[in-house]
């Protein structure tokens, strides 16, 4: 299954990191979300597009996963000729992740 079946997701951007949240849409597969999309596969399903390190910050306060991406937008929105250079594109991404179902 991919990840948009289950969660949704928002992009932002500080220079060239990107941030990508990862909100279920019911909380209860938020434990199964934090055992499931790891650092490294995100790492692995976002290779071509981040270079740099992925941290994840876990938030059960909130039923939700934070993904820092660092070096994931060609220098910055003020000076990359990126197509999409706040890489709001990115949230997709994440979401095409394939899973196992729980």
């Amino acid at each position: 299954m991919k990840l948009y079946e289950i969660a949704h997701s928002r992009a932002g951007d500080k220079g060239p990191i990107s941030t990508l949240s990862l909100i279920p849409f019911d909380e209860k597969d938020y434990d199964w979300l934090c055992r499931t999309v790891t650092v490294d596969k995100v790492k692995a399903h976002l290779q071509n597009i981040v270079s740099g390190d992925i941290i994840r910050y876990e938030m059960p306060n909130v039923a939700a996963l934070l993904f820092v991406c660092y070096d994931a937008l060609m220098s910055g929105v003020t000076t990359s000729l990126a197509l999409d250079t706040h890489g709001k594109a990115l949230s997709y991404a994440l979401l095409e992740l394939e899973i196992d179902e729980p």
